[in-house]
């Protein structure tokens, strides 16, 4: 049960270690980020207090918490169709899929250090945030935010599963990357509060799971809000979830089918 995805970690971890100057590049893009956002908030800040209350009103706290949290969107948009094209270029895909494996646990192991890698960069931003910019974190609530954080990883897990099961067919253009990336940076709410969107865009909001994941997260890390007050949010994620992940693993195997059949498994 565990030696597959271990395997998969362990593969990937090495890899990226070997690397050295691209993981401290990206140490480094990540503070600019948050400085840059910080200077933001010095000019605009007071400006967004009003409509930040609910969050405690601060915009740099804010969008802190929101940029940390929605890299799990686009590693799980993108870290799958990613891992199948890195495996068809190196040869390996097709030896790994006529093995008696199971297609769902080897998609999932594929992005295992993508979304572990998200985890602990989402931990630097925060203490980042905490320890140099004085961003109170003192009363979050820790367990309803862990759930939280599972619950949009494996949402976001089967919006790239199903971008992955288009990459296997179609190779390059994939619809799915596209409309939840553009749709969920301009309404998800990464970067201001959804209530400022026009009622059409707002109503279109309410139909992206980030909107939900970002609110929760936000109201348990930044306001301490446990499960019974976010029983919402977390029911639609759950919900989600339930819809789209077995929905992506079935599209992934009939992609891998018509691959097979038509003969282009290895092709990128």
């Amino acid at each position: 049960m565990f030696r597959l995805p271990m395997a998969f970690l362990k593969r990937d971890f090495l890899t990226s270690v070997s690397y050295r100057l691209s993981f401290a590049m990206q140490i480094g893009g990540m503070a600019i980020s948050v400085l840059v956002f910080f200077f933001i908030s010095k000019l605009f800040g007071a400006a967004a207090r009003p409509m930040l209350q609910e969050y405690g009103g601060d915009y740099f706290s804010f969008v802190l918490v929101g940029i940390a949290f929605s890299g799990y969107l686009g590693v799980g948009l993108n870290s799958f169709s990613q891992s199948i094209g890195r495996e068809q270029s190196l040869g390996t895909l097709e030896a790994m899929l006529v093995t008696p494996t199971g297609i769902a646990a080897m998609v999932l192991s594929m992005s295992l250090w993508s979304f572990a890698l998200t985890s602990v960069n989402v931990v630097l931003y925060l203490m980042l945030g905490a320890l140099a910019f004085g961003v109170n974190l003192q009363g979050a609530n820790v367990p309803c935010a862990l759930v939280t954080q599972m619950l949009t990883i494996v949402c976001f897990a089967s919006l790239g599963i199903m971008s992955a099961a288009f990459i296997m067919v179609v190779k390059r253009g994939d619809p799915i990357n596209w409309l939840f990336g553009g749709l969920s940076a301009l309404l998800g709410g990464v970067y201001y509060p959804v209530q400022v969107l026009p009622k059409s865009l707002l109503a279109l909001s309410y139909c992206l799971p980030v909107t939900y994941a970002l609110r929760a997260i936000r109201l348990s890390v930044l306001r301490g809000y446990g499960f019974a007050d976010l029983r919402f949010e977390l029911g639609m994620l759950a919900a989600f979830t339930a819809v789209c992940l077995p929905l992506s693993i079935a599209a992934f195997r009939v992609a891998v089918k018509r691959a097979k059949s038509d003969g282009s498994l290895a092709h990128y």
